[in-house]
């Protein structure tokens, strides 16, 4: 008989060739299948109990050897979601397991988004002014953060040959291997063009480091830069510029989404922009339209007269 272990295999393999989903889901899917393993000691999946997972979700809430502190409740929302989809893996390959139906996930709090505000942004690409290599590069980086709403992950496998300055737009497969178009701003177009114009190397990766000997050698291959190298330059610039908000690539596509919507674009437009696959993931940027519920209040309320 297959084991817990075996089926999980079968599980990943399906997810990968029937459901197309990225190796990084795929990964993520494995570590949180084998955290609940491993805290189960379970050898088949008839071994799954709703007891079992009613105490699994309690661990989860709580703090642990595994976790220091409780997690999250969306994370702990999405180990209850995986195990959930797992089971339905298993029913449809007629084992007898606990019903998936059964399982019932809680409403997740809606998370704050941090963003930057429009003089903080300013402040930041000022903060990478320069004609050195370095400066054009992480300027470059910054605008296209902003102006396109790109994942750090979608940025640093971008090649060179993608970009259409002249169009000012790319295409960027993102999540689920979904293709989008992803536009530029005037500044983002020039400040590419100033980076661009400062390389003399022939790698294809779109942003690299900077190495000694730089642009002398005919080939600088594996220059490409990661995301914790992006995570370090926002971090970097975020101090020079003097602001206090906890920084991070993501937050300029927070920026990015809330720079759209207060300036009137629609939910479902910056849904697309963005790449998300649910108009529900969109609506935590919903906190910018209601800032003109304020305006409406003092022109509405308060409006009373005295009678006679």
């Amino acid at each position: 008989m297959p084991t817990i272990h075996t089926w999980k295999r079968r599980f990943l393999e399906y997810l990968e060739i029937e459901l197309n989903r990225s190796l990084k889901t795929i990964e993520n899917y494995d570590q949180c299948l084998n955290q609940f393993f491993i805290w189960s000691k379970i050898k088949k999946p008839q071994d799954i109990t709703t007891e079992m997972i009613r105490k699994y979700r309690l661990f989860l809430n709580h703090p642990s050897t595994i976790h220091k502190d409780a997690l999250k409740k969306n994370s702990q929302s999405h180990h209850v979601i995986i195990l959930r989809t797992f089971l339905k893996f298993l029913t449809k390959q007629e084992l007898s397991v606990v019903s998936p139906e059964k399982i019932e996930v809680g409403k997740s709090p809606m998370r704050q988004v941090d963003f930057l505000e429009l003089e903080e942004i300013e402040r930041l690409f000022a903060a990478a002014s320069g004609k050195s290599f370095k400066s054009l590069r992480d300027r470059a980086i910054l605008e296209l953060l902003f102006s396109s709403g790109l994942r750090v992950s979608e940025l640093v496998n971008l090649n060179r040959d993608q970009i259409n300055l002249e169009k000012q737009e790319f295409s960027v497969r993102g999540k689920g291997g979904k293709v989008r178009l992803i536009f530029l701003s005037i500044q983002a177009r020039q400040a590419l063009e100033a980076y661009l114009h400062k390389r003399s190397d022939v790698d294809q990766a779109l942003f690299v480091a900077y190495s000694k000997g730089f642009g002398k050698k005919t080939n600088d291959a594996e220059l490409r830069l990661t995301p914790r190298t992006i995570q370090r330059i926002v971090k970097y610039y975020t101090l020079k510029a003097g602001i206090v908000k906890d920084v991070h690539p993501h937050t300029l596509r927070h920026s990015f989404a809330t720079d759209l919507l207060a300036n009137g674009a629609d939910i479902r437009s910056v849904q697309a922009m963005l790449g998300h696959a649910s108009i529900t993931t969109t609506q935590v940027y919903t906190h910018v339209v209601d800032k003109g519920l304020r305006e409406i209040y003092k022109q509405f309320h308060g409006k009373r007269t005295k009678k006679g």
